[in-house]
């Protein structure tokens, strides 16, 4: 079929089955009736608060039922939904809404964000609001993800895609109406991605408050999962569950285990193709800016251990070398993806500007090779970014929260490999007097930062860090650190 309003995406499974279940947050299920009427009295609250088409919603919820009708109640209005983690500090999230000029802010106390409309997390719009179909309106772009950056300044990365559907499209091999288990934090673009792609294909949504690893086996064997979302740390807590509790679940229902967002371990890659199948477990590599995406599956991996996977269809890759020359199959140099559209055909940045080659093509800042098959082999990171529990973060925006406090001359932040979160944050400070108290340090970071982007471990020096240029050598600092 042709491709529907996001408005109306909801309206249109609710016809088809009201009663079917579309969403389920611990232990409570809204039907596809029940998620449309709630989300069309949101959406009119949100309406008489001055959200208009085109316009930025910040919703800055913590997973459940209120996040997701947040969000389709802004597409019911042609607005833009804006997500950003609930427990980002107040000084973090006006740097964001700067930037967005959002005309809603969803989960900020009434005064947090003077000249802007603020909702609390607990806000409940007036129940005497109806819950009729609103008249149908398309947004020029349908999300609008947050990204630190090499600055240490939020971004904003905004879809070129509309804000339509064609609902009964099998998208990279999710086909309609199917049962859909993503555990991870829906302001994170991955979790928000397959979790929208889900609903809009009539699928019944399971989300949690947190990722568990023994709930998700749970939740997979109560409600028959099929599609699961997952990053490596949420593999590697599955795996290691006690081996008769872990086999003690049934997994058959399971038709597709995506996982992304960080380099998986070849270990823990084997060992799930063994328990999910090869033709279940796949991967996806690329980036919120959808410049272009790789695809594997589990056996594929089989024949090419250590790949992410083949450019998909509407997407062009190479490697080049720092003179710009593309490289022949096996030699290492720089990955750069290109859209069939061209550049900027897929995404633009509010706040940044796209790095990018003279004839369009951009890097997401990873380094690799392809082999003769076509299949993309990563190596390293030429950017400095921090991969942590798939979430990414990046050092300058650390540093300069690290810089801010009394008797810090400067300081360098690299992520230290962990079996559990693949790397932890590692905080390298340097203050001359070497008598800073590192808990009054880590009060202040907490005051700064959102919890996941806070050092687990601080060590203190008292010798410059960068050179003249203001410059650090944050790999040679890692290595010595972990040589």
């Amino acid at each position: 079929m042709s491709e529907i309003s996001l408005s109306r995406v909801l309206a249109y499974w609710a016809d088809r089955d009201p009663d079917a279940p579309m969403l389920t947050y611990e232990g409570t299920t809204l039907s596809r009736a029940d998620l449309e009427a709630r989300s069309n009295r949101l959406a009119r609250a949100y309406q008489g608060l001055g959200v208009k088409a085109d316009d930025f919603v910040t919703i800055a919820l913590p997973n459940g039922i209120e996040f997701i009708e947040a969000a389709f109640a802004v597409w019911k209005l042609g607005a833009i939904p804006q997500p950003v983690s609930y427990r980002l500090p107040d000084t973090e999230r006006s740097a964001i809404i700067e930037l967005a000029g959002p005309s809603l802010v969803v989960g900020a106390p009434s005064d947090a964000h003077p000249g802007t409309t603020c909702l609390p997390v607990d806000y409940s719009p007036d129940p005497n609001l109806s819950d009729a179909p609103l008249p149908e309106v398309t947004c020029a772009y349908w999300k609008a993800m947050t990204s630190g950056g090499s600055t240490g300044r939020p971004k904003l990365i905004v879809s070129k895609d509309p804000a339509s559907v064609d609902p009964l499209e099998v998208k990279i091999g999710i086909a309609p109406e199917k049962t859909m288990l993503a555990p991870g934090p829906l302001y994170h673009n991955g979790p928000f991605l397959f979790g929208m792609i889900a609903l809009q294909r009539g699928h019944h949504l399971i989300i949690t408050a947190r990722f568990d690893a023994t709930q998700t086996l749970e939740l997979i064997q109560q409600y028959k999962v099929q599609v699961l979302y997952l990053v490596p740390t949420m593999m590697q807590r599955m795996w290691n569950l006690p081996e008769e509790q872990r086999d003690s679940y049934d997994i058959g229902s399971l038709e597709m285990a995506w996982h992304l967002a960080a380099p998986c371990p070849p270990w823990l890659k084997d060992v799930f193709i063994d328990w999910f199948g090869g033709d279940v477990l796949m991967e996806l590599y690329g980036g919120t800016e959808a410049t272009g995406f790789t695809v594997l599956s589990g056996t594929e991996w089989l024949s090419h251990c250590g790949s992410v996977g083949r450019i998909q269809e509407g997407f062009q890759i190479k490697i080049i070398d720092d003179d710009g020359k593309i490289l022949p199959p096996g030699e290492v140099g720089e990955v750069f993806l290109l859209p069939d559209e061209g550049q900027g055909s897929s995404y633009f940045y509010i706040g940044d500007e796209a790095k990018a080659t003279k004839d369009g093509w951009e890097s997401l800042g990873d380094m690799g090779y392809l082999d003769a098959d076509g299949y993309l082999y990563l190596t390293d990171r030429r950017s400095d970014m921090i991969l942590s529990g798939g979430a990414n973060i990046y050092p300058a925006e650390v540093e300069a929260a690290i810089d801010l406090y009394p008797g810090v001359r400067s300081s360098a932040v690299i992520g230290l490999p962990d079996e559990d979160m693949g790397n932890l944050v590692h905080a390298i400070v340097d203050a001359p007097d070497r008598d800073l108290d590192t808990e009054a340090l880590l009060v202040h970071l907490n005051q700064q930062l959102v919890r996941y982007k806070v050092p687990r471990t601080i060590e203190f020096v008292d010798e410059p860090l960068r050179d003249d240029a203001g410059k650090v050598r944050r790999r040679a600092l890692r290595d010595e650190r972990i040589g």
